[in-house]
């Protein structure tokens, strides 16, 4: 059995590579991308865009596993064709290749955003809304691996999931940005401290993607990955504050401050990436409900304090990056 990882030298593909080799040393790892990472030589990497026809010339059994991380996700940052280009083309010529070889075993890395961004709470029944190029093609990229599943439901094993902010070493995103925003005394609380945002690290995510390919015998599985229940913005702050021993105050700013510079700087070309949809996106929680997962059997391996102990420990208790 060989696993094959497609988008394999990503934060979570990176991370998912280095438990494996941890776990089952010696089996066989393939990192499939477009970008180059060996991990040390515990992966082989190939070379593949998973918007075009995935052809490899290795060997391939229906006994192999297909993790799908490729995609292209920062939000706003990209083109909408972009998106849809290589989150729901890849999704197609993923499971093309898995049809291709009888593969029957499939995790997927889809997102929070096919819920929308609203401030209900949101369980794995509630109905997808996504009000984003990005939150739509993943929807409609989980329900392309669905339709794999759904040819051979009694054969095939599909898990998907949707993570809050991964965090952790690599990340070089939300939490690592608000690190840097807090230590460099650049953080404020923008527009309230209540903000829910759901999350988990990225060493916990990859644990769990692995206990349910164990666990889970056919058919689609769907979960939420996140801390149950979501911590607030001003829990999370609070916390890094304290694990890495910063002591700055972080400063409220209104919203309706917030909005109106942030049209401003828009409209000089939005520098720093500063714009009205990026400072509206801060203010609205991801209010992710994780009590399924909490439900699935998988014990959790950190707390949160602990898992941003852990993160600042993989950089020597320097910093968080």
């Amino acid at each position: 059995m060989s696993y094959f990882i497609f988008g394999g030298s990503g934060f979570i593909g990176t991370h998912l590579i280095a438990l494996i080799d941890n776990l089952y040393p010696g089996t066989k790892i393939y990192n499939l991308d477009i970008v180059e990472n060996n991990h040390e030589g515990k992966s082989t990497y190939i070379n593949c865009d998973v918007r075009s026809e995935i052809n490899i010339d290795i060997p391939v059994t229906s006994e192999d596993i297909i993790f799908n991380f490729a995609a292209v996700h920062r939000t706003p940052g990209h083109p909408d064709q972009a998106y849809f280009e290589t989150n729901i083309r890849g999704a197609e010529n993923v499971c093309a290749f898995a049809e291709k070889f009888g593969i029957k075993k499939i995790v997927f890395t889809s997102s929070i955003a096919p819920y929308g961004a609203a401030e209900d709470l949101k369980t794995e029944e509630t109905l997808p809304t996504p009000n984003t190029p990005y939150g739509i093609s993943k929807l409609v990229a989980e329900k392309t691996h669905a339709i794999w599943q759904a040819k051979k439901t009694n054969e095939r094993q599909l898990t998907i999931v949707r993570p809050g902010v991964v965090f952790g070493k690599g990340e070089n995103g939300n939490f690592t940005r608000l690190y840097w925003g807090i230590r460099g005394g650049k953080f404020f609380y923008p527009g309230r401290k209540d903000t829910i945002k759901a999350c988990i690290y990225v060493k916990e995510l990859v644990r769990f993607m692995l206990y349910r390919l164990e666990h889970h015998e056919e058919g689609v599985e769907l979960y939420n990955c996140t801390f149950e229940p979501a911590y607030t913005i001003e829990q999370i702050v609070e916390t890094m504050k304290k694990v890495t021993g910063m002591k700055r105050s972080v400063p409220l700013i209104p919203a309706w401050v917030l909005m109106s510079a942030a049209s401003v700087i828009g409209c000089l070309g939005a520098p720093m990436g500063i714009c009205p949809a990026r400072v509206k996106k801060l203010m609205v929680s991801t209010n992710i409900c994780g009590k399924k997962l909490a439900a699935s059997g998988y014990i959790f391996h950190y707390t949160f304090e602990e898992a941003i102990s852990d993160w600042f420990k993989d950089n020597d208790n320097q910093y968080l990056k």
